[in-house]
């Protein structure tokens, strides 16, 4: 391009110190002015698009390491997750086993205060029977009862025979 710029000082000189000059000379400068911008166009426009390849290019690059990328985040997320899930059922299992021993003590408790309600009812009769023992033994020897120990009330008269009470007339 240099070159045809001092070709066209040179003519342009030639021009103004020439009346002859042709000027289709010029024209014909002008000619090799066009064809070299276009050339210069055509190389700026193959320089482009081999850019345009190498920036697709590392956009395809860039795009597999993003794949990459998430895809080990997903790995590691699927992988926290599993452990997660095994914590959370490892821990449901805790608690299901200490609900389980619970219920079961539960039971236990249940059925021991169960037999120590028997017991006591058992108890109470055992007591009950051995003072309506000791009070018909007392009416069989000819013993007086007190009134806090059978109270005139005969609930069974098979039991004993008769229960004296002192308040009334005999």
């Amino acid at each position: 391009m240099e070159a045809l710029l001092s070709q066209f000082t040179f003519l342009s000189d030639q021009a103004l110190q020439d009346k002859n000059f042709d000027p289709s000379t010029i024209e014909d400068l002008m000619k090799l002015f066009e064809i070299e911008s276009y050339k210069a166009w055509a190389a700026a426009e193959l320089e482009q698009e081999k850019e345009v390849e190498e920036a697709e290019a590392g956009m395809q690059e860039a795009e597999k390491h993003l794949d990459s990328v998430m895809e080990s985040a997903m790995e590691e997320f699927r992988r926290f997750e599993g452990e997660l899930e095994r914590m959370s059922k490892s821990e449901m299992e805790s608690l299901v086993k200490t609900a389980e021993r619970a219920r079961k003590m539960g039971n236990l408790m249940e059925k021991s205060a169960s037999v120590a309600s028997k017991k006591y009812v058992q108890a109470a009769l055992n007591s009950a029977t051995a003072s309506m023992k000791s009070a018909r033994k007392g009416l069989s020897f000819g013993k007086i009862l007190q009134p806090d120990v059978c109270m005139g009330y005969v609930p069974d008269a098979s039991s004993f025979s008769v229960c004296i009470d002192l308040n009334s007339d005999m």
